[in-house]
């Protein structure tokens, strides 16, 4: 912990002057020809962006010259699990998130105080923008004038969390705040943040960012190389350490030819997430390439890029070409910029001219696609990896409701499937069958992005108006695009009264049901599915589906593309062949089939050309920076140490530095610990840390009514992610949680061991922190995959939980757990608790090297359990780094102590 000497860089030698064509320059560049390395021309271009970074950062300390030598060597190097650093050029962040960070930050700021450090020290080192995005619960869906009612009800419940978000942007400088009402991150991060080249005081790089939702991948699609890292990771980037990360395999993706007639960005992008889940990427980037490309446009390059979760890559990435430029022209960038991005990227070969021959590049593994084979399909209806191809979904339906509940299943018998739950909705007689749509969504920065699929389900509305097809009145139908160049460009087009007109009435600006902010559906509806355990079904342009997370009364969830939504919607089943059964029957009694309302490519790309223009981009954006009315009036203490009110519900002082010394604690390993939960495979991180809707019998809602919160006001989960005491309450309360100590019962609850008693997950775990006794969790392959959220690291470790024993992590979440000082094991291969004959009934003691120094990446270690069995495990601490954050206590107590250090 003593003094470094950072030197200067070593690779100065070749930092050349950017010339403009016109005389004078643009600024100064390291430049990578220079370098004379012929490895570097094979490079993927990915990777490039990592090399440029690691030699502009090269100080010997925290970035080394042997570092850029790995990226140069990446042929040889990538199989071999290698660490190195990565700096990016910034950091994003959206109000779900946000709002935990600027805790932190303000908390860290605290805790300087009190080791006697300069608390202004805590301020971001890098640009940081934050979007209030999350901030659209569809109450009010069917209604003209859904946008301000609904955001009007977000003021009211969201204010203290604005107001703390706008000290932030205040009180931290290099905070960037984009206010709420402006669009969803990722749209607003592709239309209008990414810079793709940098130009910070005469130093040109390429933009790269790191943001706290894992859909950060969508700016991939842009040439900005960028991904998704837990919270946690983020607010150590905002201030200046280097991220650790294994040197990635690239998988090389060719794309042949062109779409056919008809056939959407979102069947592509659903084509392309199974190939990559049966091809396996996780921990790996994707870079696409091919004479196809000339044929994406640049939002279908960016919704590919968006699902990079879904299909488990790193990232997916698009090099910057002449259909960059033109996205760029398009969305209102400055000619200057656009001349400066060009020049750059031709003079460091990151730029690919498909009229040029282009130099073959190496990749780890090789896959391809003729775009002319994907067809129309749909994703579900649990996980958006199951792709079903449209023909085939009412086979698909049926089998569904047959197979035993899992990933494909129901279990619905046989006798009950053609069962009708009658109802009357406002007084008319209604009826529901297993399958019917009861919510249909036009949401997602993964499609609203999109003209062409936005565009597309205008026309699909037009079609079906003019035909004299309705929606029925009690399926929640809702449009919310990304930002508001949507609307600008589906006025211009004469479109959206269509849209209206059945029922898809803009509802706002932001994230909706894809995470879980559908809202409430009709009492009726509710009722008919509950009383009747129907199988309700939801279809969304989202990116998620996973159990629960929609609507806890869908328990069917089918992503799909924005004009296919509009078709379901009319349908009102997704029990239906579009094929060969009739969608509805038209105003003359004709029965109307789907392809009377399917638009053709030409119809979608004419009204494309005619309605999306430059200056909507210009005149969206522009307003943002002014605000809204009601953020501008919000009122902010322009103190740099936040004034902490105990009585908040959702903004509180968590206790992550409650008793920091300038000695770190060391690592140690757990003893005698109990199991909190056994869990299967693929426990998402919606399991783990839900978003949406606070039950009203669950712990953190009787939290909130004992401090005179009324039900109506609880608001969601993510709102309240400021609040750790909330949080603690939320984590496992995730109401089809599947826990194998409650030998098959479903739900949030646990068994306390020691008295046999069944009580909700975290009365479990407060009973044994207060006897101060560990826990640990038991789970199977895929743990913590899904959103990157840094509270399902952080719930944990304030439930008292030490390790998470699995048979894989998700990349993100693993370390994640590190960052919060949970030790992440893994079992050996072939191994589970179940061939082990583990039950969570016993206890756990796991014995590590009690000195940092015998402590080693990746070391196996000896589990033993009181029952007298014992099992190897590897620890998952993947790098020098992860250690010395575990070390630490975390990753936020690191940086602490390393800034007072550096300033002795």
């Amino acid at each position: 912990m003593g003094t470094f000497i950072i030197s200067e860089n070593p690779f100065n030698t070749i930092l050349k002057t950017l010339e403009r064509p016109d005389g004078g320059e643009f600024g100064k560049y390291y430049c990578l020809p220079a370098l004379n390395d012929p490895r570097i021309d094979k490079l993927p271009y990915s990777i490039k962006i990592l090399l440029e970074s690691a030699i502009r950062n090269c100080d010997e300390f925290q970035v080394k010259s042997k570092d850029v030598e790995k990226i140069i060597d990446w042929e040889n190097t990538s199989p071999k699990q290698v660490e190195i650093p990565f700096k990016p050029a910034r950091v994003l962040l959206q109000d779900f998130t946000g709002v935990p960070a600027v805790v932190d930050l303000a908390c860290m700021r605290d805790a300087m105080n009190k080791l006697g450090g300069d608390s202004n020290q805590i301020n971001p080192l890098v640009p940081v923008d934050l979007v209030i995005d999350h901030s659209v619960q569809v109450d009010v869906a069917r209604s003209e004038n859904a946008v301000q009612a609904n955001m009007e009800l977000e003021f009211q419940r969201n204010k203290e969390r604005f107001a703390f978000l706008k000290w932030g942007s205040k009180g931290f400088d290099n905070m960037l705040v984009v206010p709420p009402g402006s669009g969803i991150v990722h749209q607003v991060n592709l239309e209008y943040l990414g810079r793709v080249v940098f130009n910070t005081n005469g130093m040109l790089y390429p933009d790269s960012v790191v943001g706290t939702d894992s859909h950060t991948t969508m700016i991939d699609g842009l040439g900005v190389a960028g991904w998704g890292v837990g919270g946690i990771e983020a607010e150590a980037a905002m201030l200046g350490q280097p991220m650790s990360m294994v040197l990635p395999g690239v998988v090389g993706f060719k794309l042949l030819g062109k779409l056919r007639d008809g056939v959407t960005a979102t069947d592509l992008v659903l084509t392309v997430t199974q190939m990559l889940r049966k091809h396996g990427v996780v921990g790996k980037f994707v870079e696409f390439y091919g004479e196809g490309m000339r044929e994406l446009s640049l939002a279908d390059r960016a919704t590919i890029a968006n699902m990079s979760p879904e299909y488990g890559a790193t990232m997916g990435f698009f090099p910057v070409d002449h259909v960059t430029l033109q996205y760029l022209q398009l969305t209102g960038r400055t000619n200057e910029t656009i001349a400066m991005i060009e020049s750059y990227l031709r003079a460091n070969k990151m730029f690919v001219d498909y009229n040029e021959p282009q130099i073959e590049k190496v990749y780890s593994s090789y896959l391809e696609l003729k775009l002319e084979e994907v067809e129309p399909c749909i994703s579900g209806p649990k996980r958006p990896h199951d792709r079903v191809p449209l023909k085939e979904m009412k086979a698909d339906w049926h089998a569904c409701l047959d197979n035993r509940v899992g990933f494909k299943g129901f279990a619905i018998p046989k006798e009950s499937q053609s069962k009708i739950a009658k109802f009357s909705f406002h007084g008319t007689p209604a009826e529901l069958r297993h399958g019917d749509v009861v919510i249909a969504a036009i949401t997602s920065c993964t499609n609203t992005s999109n003209p062409n699929v936005m565009l597309g389900a205008a026309l699909v509305a037009k079609k079906a108006c003019e035909l004299g097809l309705e929606v029925k009145p009690w399926i929640k139908t809702s449009l919310a695009p990304g930002s508001g160049v949507v609307t600008k460009y589906l006025q211009k087009s004469g479109l959206q009264k269509y849209l209206n007109q059945l029922g898809f009435h803009i509802v706002g600006y932001g994230c909706t049901t894809c995470i879980g902010n559908s809202g409430d559906i009709d009492e009726s509806v509710a009722s008919a599915i509950s009383e009747n355990d129907m199988v309700a079904a939801a279809v969304l342009s989202g990116n998620r589906n996973f159990e629960g997370r929609v609507h806890p009364l869908t328990r069917a969830n089918y992503l799909a593309s924005p004009p296919l939504v509009v078709a379901y919607a009319l349908a009102g089943t997704v029990d239906i062949d579009f094929e060969r059964e009739p969608i509805g029957t038209g105003k003359d009694g004709k029965k109307i089939f789907f392809r009377d309302i399917w638009p053709s490519s030409e119809e979608v790309a004419n009204v494309v050309q005619s309605s999306v223009l430059p200056d909507m981009f210009k005149a969206t954006y522009e307003a943002i920076t002014k605000g809204n009315p009601m953020w501008n009036q919000l009122s902010v203490p322009s103190s740099t140490l936040y004034s902490w009110d105990p009585t908040s519900t959702y903004i509180h002082e968590p206790p992550y530095f409650k008793d920091i010394t300038m000695s770190p604690p060391g690592p140690h390993g757990v003893k005698d610990a109990y199991c909190l939960l056994n869990f299967g495979d693929s426990i998402t991180t919606d399991h783990i840390s839900p978003a949406g809707s606070i039950h009203k019998d669950s712990p953190a809602a009787k939290y909130l009514l004992e401090h005179r919160v009324d039900r109506r006001d609880f608001n969601s989960y993510g709102s309240r992610r400021g609040n750790d005491e909330i949080m603690a309450r939320g984590t496992f309360a995730n109401i089809r949680l599947v826990n194998k100590l409650l030998k098959g019962e479903v739900g949030p609850k646990t068994i306390h061991i020691p008295s046999g008693e069944k009580l909700s997950v975290y009365d479990v775990a407060m009973r044994y922190k207060t006897a101060g006794q560990d826990t640990i969790i038991l789970a199977g392959a895929e743990y913590g995959s899904g959103s990157s959220r840094d509270w399902a690291a952080k719930g944990p470790m304030l439930l008292g939980v030490k390790a998470v024993i699995a048979k894989s992590f998700e990349r993100i979440h693993r370390s994640n757990l590190v960052g919060m000082g949970i030790i992440p094991l893994c079992f050996k291969s072939g191994e589970d608790a179940e061939t082990l004959g583990l039950t969570g009934q016993e206890r756990y003691t796991i014995d590590l090297p009690s000195s940092v120094n015998e402590l080693k990446p990746g070391q196996d270690v000896t589990v033993a359990t009181d029952s007298g069995k014992s099992f190897t495990c590897t620890v998952r601490f993947d790098t020098e780094v992860e250690l010395a954050y575990f070390n630490h206590g975390g990753i936020l107590q690191y940086v602490i102590r390393n800034l007072i250090c550096s300033k002795q």
